[in-house]
């Protein structure tokens, strides 16, 4: 009997794991969308910063990021429990900022000219070369404000996995959030650590003797730009592919019509995502409106 019953509770673990290792791996597809975001602007948060201090900081953003993926876990886990209607709306509001931050990065391409956008990475650049600013100062407010942007980011990460396993039990609940806590931020971290220090690789791989590493090295100078670049563009798609989807599920009528739509053509998936991140365009040229107007109303206000 002792020994059927070990063997029951073994196999009660291994269904279990399995059910934890697919939801983890559905979850991590559903939140991958911002994971380009969360590379691109966390790399881009270290720009001024002196060479020799770009790990270290990245390492501290990394521990405000555990921080704060230690707050939202319990807090999404007492939603589950206590409230789980608020999940979806809370998937809403998550997808409608994921719409409103795509936007608004494409109002500012769009919005600014490239000499205005030189001019500011130009005075960027001088304030970190004059030996009056303080650069630890700098470095806080640059971790501080990193450590913001993480907190949003990781909240819409939490709150689309908790969409994910709303309906599980809650060992499974635990195990799939922390895992995917635990994984994203490494992940992240350790990508952006690489990035950063990209530039440095490829000089070091110039100043060597052999032909061949002095190529890549410059191969890699030449590409670390346009890899930044490309970082950032698939992020902003991935915005509107990821809000527009959540929103879109978030409204049964507008799901059910573009599945319809879809459905009708002889590429169902291609037209549905090109559907999905139209919507997350108009809502996020919405949101954005509303949130300029809401702005003008309080400075007249305050005026």
């Amino acid at each position: 009997m002792a020994g059927s019953s070990l063997l029951v509770l073994i196999d009660d673990i291994a269904t279990v794991l399995d059910d934890v290792a697919l939801m983890t791996k559905l979850a991590a597809k559903k939140t991958a969308g911002v994971l380009g975001d969360d590379l691109a602007l966390n790399a881009q948060q270290v720009t001024g910063v002196r060479a020799e201090r770009e790990i270290p900081v990245v390492w501290a953003v990394a521990k405000g990021s555990f921080l704060n993926k230690l707050i939202l876990v319990p807090a999404a886990l007492a939603i589950s429990a206590f409230a789980p209607w608020a999940v979806t709306p809370l998937l809403m509001i998550g997808g409608a900022f994921l719409c409103f931050e795509g936007f608004e990065k494409l109002a500012h391409k769009f919005l600014h000219s490239e000499a205005e956008d030189q001019a500011e990475h130009a005075q960027l650049t001088q304030a970190v070369a004059d030996p009056e600013v303080d650069l630890v100062a700098f470095e806080k407010d640059k971790i501080k404000g990193a450590v913001r942007t993480d907190f949003i980011l990781s909240a819409e990460i939490i709150a689309i996995t908790l969409g994910t396993v709303a309906g599980a039990p809650l060992t499974q609940q635990i195990l799939v959030l922390s895992g995917i806590a635990i994984v994203m931020t490494v992940g992240v971290y350790g990508l952006v650590a690489g990035i950063v220090k990209l530039d440095d690789l490829g000089l070091w791989l110039t100043q060597k003797g052999s032909a061949a590493a002095k190529s890549m090295g410059n191969g890699i100078l030449r590409a670390a730009p346009y890899m930044m670049k490309s970082l950032s563009v698939i992020g902003t798609a991935a915005m509107f592919l990821v809000g527009g989807g959540i929103l879109v599920h978030g409204v049964p009528a507008l799901l059910h019509a573009i599945e319809g739509v879809a459905a009708s053509t002889s590429v169902p998936l291609l037209l549905s995502t090109l559907l999905n991140a139209a919507v997350g365009i108009v809502a996020g040229g919405l949101v954005v409106a509303v949130w300029t107007l809401i702005g003008k109303a309080r400075k007249a206000v305050a005026g």
